[in-house]
């Protein structure tokens, strides 16, 4: 797994948490977390596919 991937999957990870936390507390500002989990796991799905490419380009040519 490349490596922005796992970060970024941290990330997604750390900010359901805060999210869930949050509103749990009665804050709004778990919308705010919802949004960078959503912007985060787009990043990883990204960086994963990326590296798939790439994988498979390499072993085409």
């Amino acid at each position: 797994m490349p490596r922005l991937a796992l970060y970024a999957l941290v990330v997604c990870a750390l900010a359901v948490a805060a999210a869930v936390i949050s509103f749990v507390q009665g804050s709004w500002l778990g919308v705010v977390w919802v949004l960078l989990a959503g912007l985060s796991s787009n990043m990883a799905w990204f960086y994963l596919r990326r590296a798939k490419t790439r994988r498979d380009a390499a072993a085409t040519s």
